[in-house]
């Protein structure tokens, strides 16, 4: 059974830092790009960060140079080490996998979703 389990969500205040992870099985992890989403109620899922099968990484512009996401195929985990954190990156933060092996930052081509952790940045 294909399952994503996102954690390492929390509160943190601004400038601080976290790592998700996520965590895969039931399919062969290392085929496929795997996404990082967020949410804020009232809004659309908005893409994060991405990571091919070969590890090409893409990001959005509102995170460049403060996320990075890598991959670790033995262990079948993506992370997310977010730095320097923003009140604005307080959302609800999802992984996928992609149903391809190249990234993409459009949540429609992701078929596989986790069901999310809050990241809260606050003072």
């Amino acid at each position: 059974q294909l399952r994503l389990v996102e954690s390492g969500g929390g509160s943190v205040q601004p400038g601080g830092s976290l790592r998700l992870s996520c965590t895969a099985s039931g399919f062969a992890f290392y085929n496929y790009a795997i996404g990082w989403f967020r949410q804020v109620p009232g809004k659309e899922r908005e893409a994060v960060a991405c990571i091919s099968d070969t590890s090409t990484t893409d990001y959005a512009d509102s995170v460049t140079g403060r996320f990075t996401i890598s991959r670790d195929n033995t262990q079948n985990k993506v992370y997310l080490q977010m730095t320097n954190l923003k009140p604005e990156d307080t959302a609800f933060y999802y992984c996928a996998k992609r149903d391809y092996w190249a990234c993409s930052n459009r949540a429609e081509r992701y078929d596989a979703w986790g069901q999310g952790t809050q990241v809260t940045v606050s003072s």
